[in-house]
Formats: C-alpha cells, structure tokens, sequence
C-alpha cells in the first residue's frame, strides 16, 4: 500500500465481502480491494454489522480474500476485538493472513455500522494504547495501520478531529473519520490533516456522509477512497429480482440477459489456470 499512498492520484478500493467479489474488483482494474465489514457479516451471518462477528471469522475470509487477487487488501478490524493485548493478536493474524491494511475503530464492543444510530466510543487514551500495541505488534513496516475514530456521532466534529490528532501521534499510518455529515465537514478534516494521509468512507445507499463527486474528494487530498457496499447492495437487488422471476415464471429463461455466461464464470474463477496446472502435473506424473 505504501507506494500507491505515494502516488498522485487517490486508491480507489471497492468493497468486497468474499473472494469472489474481490475477484470482480481487481478484474475491473482497481489498484486495491476493501474487505468490508458490513458485507462480511451479511454474507457470512445474514446479519447486520452489530459486532456479531469474530476476529478468527473475520480473519478467515481475509486469507481467502488475499489468496484470490494480487492487488493489496484493506481489511476492517472493527475495534480490534478487546484490549491492547487483543490488538497485538489481532494485528499479527491479520498480517499472517496476507492483508496489507486494516482499519481499527474506537467504538465500545460490540461496535456497530459507523452509518448507525446510538454508537459509544471508549476514551481516547484507551484507544491511544491499543494504537500504541498495533505499532508494536506488526511485523513489517509496511503493513498499514489506520485509526478510525467514530466520534463525530458522539462528540461532534471537533471532538472527532482532537482525537484524530491524537492517533496519528500515536502512530497511525492513515486517518479516517468515519460519518463526515456535509461537504464543509469533509473539507475540515482535510484542513485539519494537510500532511496525514485520509481514507474517505463513500458508503452507498444512503449513509450520513453526501456522495461527493472524486474531483472534490481529489481537490481536499483524500488519499484512500472505500465503496464499501455498492457490490453487496447491487447483488441483493440482482438475486431478488432473479428469484422473483422464478417465482413468477417458473424458469429463470427471461433473466439469461442480465447474468454472465457459464463460460464466463468459469473464466473468471480461474478454470484455463486450474486446467493448465492439471495437465502440467498429470504429464509429469
């Protein structure tokens, strides 16, 4: 990740919620991918991003993300899943699984979308030590750690922004202010931080953040810009509407138009790659 941060133009990382997913993304050009939370727990749970999830379940589907692309992966780490001491496990099975960068949020557990009513965050000075512990958890430099604070909600956009600065004193590689509600407000943080990185959470489907365009986002030196959804919330909407048609015409016949080819599935998972190996093998075999 560190050489995309240093490149001029903002990493724009979709969100994936499996491998498969994370295939589509890096098919489609994208210099990076972003394991999402919120999809993780619905594909793996059908359930909400209300902290349902482990670190060891998260983590698995971080590991068969990253075998499936060779582009970097951030991945979500919701609080770090307990103490400092936590953190440090957290950071190393994340590392171990092959995620270049992982985003650690200073919501009290179990924490909930940063797009929901009724978050809390811990203190600042706890979330200072589990940053403290992640720094000396890491293995190798560059693995990423951003702070995210979930306090605008809470404490309003200046309290937000203190506790950014104190993160990134702590030793935060990235900032990301999670729920920015206005475009003045996405501006201030960026004059807050002229010299830090920032990640921009462009959450589809109706969050508290205004869908601003990427020149803006561009123009106030946003470095990271996450889609953490529109992939899951565009399969929902696909799945529905091929089930409803089954439903109603008791075939799938009139939806062949808007799914891929058997054949292009196949492609697109890797069979010419299995195929080529098979033979390779059997000939020596």
């Amino acid at each position: 990740m560190r050489p995309l941060l240093a490149s001029p133009e903002p990493i724009l990382a979709p969100g994936a919620y499996d491998a498969l997913t994370a295939r589509l993304v890096e098919e489609a050009g994208f210099p990076a991918v972003y394991m999402t939370g919120f999809g993780t727990s619905a594909s793996l749970l059908g359930r909400p991003d209300v902290g349902l999830l482990t670190l060891s379940q998260m983590v698995d589907n971080a590991a068969r993300i990253t075998q499936a692309v060779e582009v970097p992966v951030i991945a979500d780490a919701d609080t770090g899943y307990g103490n400092p001491m936590n953190v440090i496990h957290t950071v190393r099975e994340y590392e171990r699984a092959g995620v270049s960068a992982i985003h650690i949020e200073d919501q009290v557990a179990p924490k909930r979308c940063g797009h929901m009513e009724g978050k809390r965050v811990v203190s600042a000075a706890e979330m200072i030590e589990k940053i403290h512990a992640a720094v000396e958890a890491r293995c190798s430099p560059d693995f990423l750690l951003i702070a995210r604070t979930d306090a605008r909600a809470v404490e309003g956009l200046d309290g937000a922004l203190r506790r950014a600065r104190a993160y990134r004193e702590a030793g935060a590689d990235v900032l990301f202010v999670e729920a920015p509600q206005s475009d003045d407000e996405a501006a201030a943080i960026a004059r807050a931080f002229p010299d830090v990185p920032l990640l921009f959470n462009w959450l589809e489907g109706g969050g508290k953040t205004p869908a601003l365009p990427l020149e803006r986002l561009r123009e106030l030196g946003y470095r990271i810009i996450i889609f953490p959804l529109g992939a899951l919330l565009t399969a929902a909407k696909a799945v529905r509407a091929l089930l409803a048609t089954i439903r109603t015409e008791g075939t799938p016949a009139s939806a062949f138009d808007q799914m891929v080819s058997f054949q292009e599935f196949n492609h697109l998972v890797g069979l010419e790659e299995i195929r080529e190996l098979d033979e390779r093998f059997r000939e020596k075999s």
